[in-house]
């Protein structure tokens, strides 16, 4: 009985494997994106077993990198240069503290209008400003008898 558990696992290791492998260099031909989520989904495995399979993880981190080597790189032209990146994280400084400093001046504002609206707030009518009875009087009522 021992021996029949055993096989059976050491084959289900191997398809386990087998479809790791077979999903790697499907990845690979097809240069999609080869990171350990991305094999094990495809795979049908976990990551935490592809990180315990010290072949499959190096043949992950090689074809890594050499995609990352296959990447096209940006013509320098289009490159910024340190002087350039320097001069628009400056200008976006700029702008920033432009920003913060006209939404103090709104807050401030804003404030000012508020608190002279408050105080220009015609009070509510107490009870003793409400008008009484608006109805007219009744003369068509009967008068009691004497």
């Amino acid at each position: 009985m021992t021996a029949a558990l055993t096989a059976a696992a050491r084959q289900r290791a191997d398809q386990t494997r087998q479809r790791a492998t077979e999903a790697l260099q499907r990845l690979h031909a097809a240069a999609q994106p080869i990171t350990f989520a991305h094999v094990a989904r495809t795979a049908g495995v976990s990551r935490s077993w592809l990180y315990r399979q010290p072949d499959l993880r190096a043949d992950i981190d090689r074809l890594r990198g050499v995609a990352t080597a296959q990447a096209v790189p940006v013509p320098s032209p289009q490159r910024g240069s340190a002087e350039s990146l320097r001069q628009r994280l400056e200008t976006a400084l700029d702008e920033i503290t432009r920003l913060k400093a006209d939404n103090h001046q709104l807050r401030e504002h804003l404030t000012q209008h508020l608190g002279h609206q408050r105080h220009n707030r015609i009070p509510a009518p107490s009870a003793t400003c409400l008008p009484h009875e608006t109805q007219a009087p009744n003369h068509h009522s009967v008068q009691p008898s004497r």
